[in-house]
């Protein structure tokens, strides 16, 4: 559908870009083979943001739910940059190499991303032992990152690791360490899924009300606009 000047509608030409990516999936990944994991997101559908997959890395397949990185992306909304070459872990221990790649319309918004993982975990294997015969120093292993096709298993895995780094539980956080952790969530994009609130709320032991006042507070804090009822329609929070 085109507007009154001829120009495509913006879900029209979202769309069309969509649909011009599904093959490079499919291309990518066969050029590099079975240690290569391509997906396709459409962050218009945080919930089932996976469009298209070849390969099969992280368990993920059409229709599934964006990472912990893509609500990460899909919080920052237009402000968004490729993330490019960095290491991840799966549960299940494999240790990729991945590139985040937004899209883009013609406007500029972000809509969505190309994301490309690549199984390195025998190259590391490989460093760690040349770095102790060598004497040197291994890298670092990288954070785990949750992938799955149920956004609330990404949820509340964020939710579970922001409390681990303090290793404390809710009650024991005095009110800026509460209010801290709700801004980093919200950072990690977690309040753009829908029922995130409440599932926040349960996750923590509070009160849905008081879920809502923490966020808002916040937000306050660092100038980002609060919402009534985040992402309620499954957009941005």
């Amino acid at each position: 559908m085109a507007d009154g000047n001829g120009n495509p509608a913006p879900d029209s030409e979202r769309d069309a870009i969509i649909a011009a990516l599904v093959p490079v999936v499919d291309g990518i990944a066969a050029t590099f083979g079975p240690v290569c994991e391509v997906v396709l997101h459409d962050y218009r559908q945080p919930e089932k943001s996976v469009v298209a997959v070849a390969g099969a890395l992280t368990g993920r397949s059409v229709g599934g739910a964006m990472s912990e990185i893509g609500l990460r992306m899909l919080a920052r909304g237009d402000e968004a940059a490729d993330e490019l070459n960095y290491l991840t872990r799966t549960k299940g221990g494999q240790q990729l190499k991945s590139s985040t790649m937004v899209l883009r319309d013609s406007t500029g918004a972000a809509f969505g991303a190309l994301c490309v993982n690549v199984d390195v975990t025998a190259v590391q294997q490989a460093q760690v032992l040349l770095a102790g015969i060598g004497g040197g120093v291994a890298a670092r292993a990288p954070a785990t990152t949750t992938f799955g096709d149920d956004i609330d298993s990404v949820v509340e895995a964020i939710v579970d690791a922001h409390q681990l780094r303090r290793s404390r539980t809710w009650v024991q956080l005095d009110r800026a360490e509460r209010l801290e952790l709700f801004r980093g969530l919200d950072e990690h994009g977690v309040f753009a899924v829908r029922r995130a609130i409440e599932q926040v709320a349960v996750r923590l032991g509070i009160s849905r009300a008081s879920a809502y006042s923490y966020l808002a507070q916040a937000r306050a804090a660092t100038g980002t606009p609060a919402t009534s009822d985040p992402a309620s329609d499954g957009g941005a929070a």
